[in-house]
């Protein structure tokens, strides 16, 4: 039967690739599955895996827990329609071909058999393009690692998402009914090291859990220091997850974070020189404020953080704001608002 020529021909186990897939109503926008009006566009198209039962984790804050009562449909605050595998491959490789897209980022709800389809939506996405593609997800071993490295995967994401171990026991382990370890996932990300390379592990943090800027930002710098790229994430209470009752972080608060966090990937200050107050709030960056405010007014720190092309619109946040992390360059009064909640005149 004739096809049209952008069609996917796909090389593939049938039983291992997922009839479906969920995507970001972003990404489904930018590569023409649906119409929708968008404050920004992704360059980065964000693919999760489908599953009729939810995630065999139990992340409190997670809409995809196995013990959330939220809808399925979401992961953060941001919605993920349903579509026919190849319809996404097809709309994919068109919005490839007319350079609308950087990158392609595959989530990961963990359940039996979840790395085969990973491996068999990898390799049909590589069959047709070179886009680089990174996985988010929660392998079990170094063989899973080997699994995605071997289908044309470059980059994968392994997330820590609390800053301490007792938050991480209560929020993503033993505490929360969850499967997962502290100890567990840093041994995974240096496995994956080894594997992928310095620059292409990378790892998530979300501020808002209940620690001290303090705990976020020695964190960041053990990260730095072993070649693990760290993406900064603000809590967002989604209803019908565990900890839908929390609020989100102080804007002020994260905006210190992201400033340190900045200071510290770019080499530029070692934890160890910022300052902190007895509650682990920061009191100086451990650089001149002549050189933090035209760190600020560039408005790099305070962009999207984590794998290259990222920019992740609105996964934190409402278009209305506040923006915890923007998806685009900031103009001048965004960047006149954040000097002043980060009253740089007290810092010396």
């Amino acid at each position: 039967m004739w096809r049209s020529p952008i069609t996917v021909v796909l090389e593939k186990n049938e039983k291992d690739l997922p009839e479906r897939i969920r995507v970001s109503i972003g990404s489904a926008a930018i590569i023409g599955l649906l119409k929708c009006k968008l404050a920004a566009s992704p360059t980065t198209v964000h693919l999760m895996t489908y599953h009729k039962n939810r995630c065999i984790a139990n992340c409190s804050f997670c809409p995809q827990a196995k013990h959330s009562s939220s809808n399925s449909l979401f992961l953060s605050r941001v919605s993920w329609p349903k579509f026919p595998t190849q319809n996404v491959f097809d709309k994919l490789k068109q919005a490839y071909l007319d350079g609308f897209i950087h990158r392609v980022c595959i989530q990961a709800l963990n359940y039996p058999g979840v790395f085969d389809h990973l491996e068999e939506i990898a390799r049909s996405i590589r069959s047709f393009s070179d886009i680089p593609i990174s996985v988010s997800c929660q392998p079990r071993n170094e063989s899973e690692m080997l699994q995605l490295a071997n289908s044309g995967v470059d980059c994968i994401g392994i997330p820590i998402d609390a800053a301490t171990k007792k938050l991480f026991d209560d929020i993503k382990g033993k505490n929360a009914a969850g499967p997962y370890t502290w100890e567990s996932q840093f041994s995974k990300l240096m496995t994956a090291l080894k594997i992928f390379g310095k620059g292409k592990v990378s790892t998530h943090i979300i501020a808002g859990l209940g620690e001290s800027e303090r705990d976020i930002l020695q964190l960041v710098q053990t990260f730095f220091n072993s070649g693990i790229v760290s993406a900064l994430f603000a809590f967002t209470p989604i209803r019908g997850t565990q900890l839908e009752l929390r609020s989100q972080p102080p804007i002020e608060s994260y905006r210190r974070i992201q400033l340190a966090k900045y200071l510290i990937d770019n080499n530029l200050v070692n934890f160890n020189k910022i300052i902190f107050n007895i509650n682990g709030k920061i009191k100086n960056f451990g650089i001149k404020k002549s050189r933090i405010n035209t760190i600020v007014e560039s408005g790099y720190p305070f962009l999207t953080s984590g794998c290259p092309n990222c920019n992740r619109p609105f996964y934190n946040e409402k278009p209305s704001g506040p923006l915890y992390n923007y998806p685009r360059r900031l103009v001048f009064a965004e960047i006149a608002e954040i000097k002043q909640l980060l009253g740089l005149e007290q810092f010396k």
